[in-house]
């Protein structure tokens, strides 16, 4: 492989950095995945969990791939090749590479659905929505009791056309480019988000009922917490932080000299927490109000808020509203994922950004279909199971649960002990500006001994080498 000669472009601020890195940890992740994992896990017990793996591995491992990135000012494998040439390190690069595609594979999907409910909300469809009417719509929406029919009848083919809308929307935004493109359109609607998630928030919580929800939210069980829940956190805190998928160092080499690494860690890991307990707290206090199921699993967001605002005036407008900026935070977060693959084939194989973006996107499509296709045990592919799953949880499990965590623990360890202790000092103090020491001997002494010992515990128990 060459590396492309072609100059790169880059973020042109250290606001731009952070909206973008904001807007690939505020995705569906927060609004959609963390309500619904909080909701099967246990509530408080596992928001404690979670705290802890954001604070000793999340962000400890976005400082190492950001210093990757930056350092060498290459995409996800070439940056190891940089530091380390000839050796097995890039196996690493290659690990966040297969990441992004397997998330894209059922992200795509969960995006489709979000397309979706944003033009039934703008068509009106939620005026008179009730609990039972929420929950017959996500099972057609997603293709519950499609096995056995025809692979052109209509109920399999919508979620495929919402699928495809989506990498349309996404493949057309990569191909603009870092400044055009992402850096732009993170700009603009991360921020407009956030109102929107607060004006639900409002509401949720005036709700009858509504303490409940919050109760189960921040209430702390320490008997919930189990070796499934400790993974859960940790597999949530690297998807939601975008870690070990190749997103993180491949936006380090755009950084602009000037970003001062660890206060925007400290702001995007804080901005993106608050994120997801806002959605939290629109999400559970109508769960409880309207008596439904904390485990209802990944229809949770979709069968709850078509209620919030259905109770609202205005709701009509506010819901198409908050599903319109869902599918932007959707289409960010994707934006972030098929920036890998798209800067690994244009530097390494010298192809174009147009195509390398066209055929990303028609490969994530054509092996995305099968996770569209297999969300439910009744769907058309449910009955194909890998393992116990079916596509759709087999992605998932297979990144958030193995590589990203096996992923995250290497690249501490590479960080930590087979990159020059003064290398580490020099690009974090942005080439000795910065008066950060303190900062970088903590985070030399987590990265080397904590965030290590807490992601081989965990990856042993889930491949079964040791148990709690």
């Amino acid at each position: 492989m060459e590396s492309s000669s072609k100059p790169r472009e880059g973020f042109s601020s250290g606001l731009a950095v952070f909206f973008a890195a904001l807007g690939s940890a505020v995705g569906l992740g927060n609004i959609w995945k963390f309500p619904y994992l909080t909701g099967s896990n246990g509530g408080g017990a596992f928001l404690f969990v979670y705290f802890i793996c954001i604070l000793f591995v999340g962000i400890p491992v976005l400082l190492c791939e950001w210093y990757i990135g930056r350092r060498t000012r290459r995409n996800a494998i070439g940056a190891f090749e940089t530091l380390k040439p000839g050796t097995p390190w890039k196996g690493i690069g290659f690990m966040g590479v297969l990441s992004a595609y397997l998330i894209m594979f059922y992200y795509t999907c969960v995006a489709g659905w979000v397309y979706f409910y944003c033009f039934k909300a703008f068509t009106g469809a939620f005026a008179a929505v009730t609990a039972s009417s929420a929950e017959e719509l996500f099972g057609q929406v997603i293709g519950v009791g499609t096995a056995g029919q025809s692979f052109f009848s209509k109920e399999v083919l919508s979620p495929i056309f919402w699928q495809v809308i989506v990498l349309c929307v996404v493949g057309t935004g990569i191909s603009m480019g870092v400044r055009a493109g992402i850096e732009r359109i993170t700009k603009t609607l991360m921020p407009l988000l956030f109102i929107l998630i607060i004006i639900c928030d409002i509401r949720a919580l005036t709700l009858p009922g509504a303490g409940q929800g919050i109760h189960f939210l921040f209430h702390v069980d320490f008997s919930k917490i189990t070796p499934a829940v400790m993974l859960s956190a940790l597999g949530l805190a690297f998807f939601k932080l975008s870690l070990a998928m190749g997103i993180m160092i491949t936006y380090g080499s755009y950084f602009t000299e000037d970003v001062h690494m660890f206060k925007t860690a400290g702001k995007v890991a804080l901005s993106d927490t608050l994120v997801s307990m806002l959605a939290g707290l629109a999400i559970f206090p109508t769960v409880f109000s309207f008596g439904m199921e904390p485990t209802a699993g990944p229809g949770l967001l979709f069968m709850t808020i078509p209620l919030v605002f259905s109770k609202m005036p205005l709701g009509t407008l506010l819901l198409a509203a908050f599903f319109l900026l869902t599918s932007f935070a959707a289409t960010t977060a994707l934006l972030s994922l098929m920036e890998v693959p798209v800067a690994f084939w244009s530097e390494e194989f010298n192809v174009s950004r147009k195509k390398a973006t066209f055929l990303n996107c028609l490969f994530i499509g054509l092996v995305g279909i099968t996770a569209t296709l297999s969300v439910d045990s009744s769907s058309l592919l449910g009955g194909i199971k890998f393992f116990g799953d079916g596509f759709f949880d087999f992605y998932d499990h297979l990144s958030a649960n193995i590589i990203m965590p096996l992923g995250g623990f290497l690249i501490a360890v590479f960080v930590g002990y087979f990159i020059k202790k003064d290398d580490i000092q020099y690009e974090l103090s942005n080439h000795g500006t910065l008066c950060n020491e303190s900062y970088i001997s903590f985070f030399s002494f987590v990265v080397r001994y904590v965030s290590p010992a807490l992601l081989i515990i965990i990856f042993l128990n889930t491949i079964g080498v040791i148990a709690f």
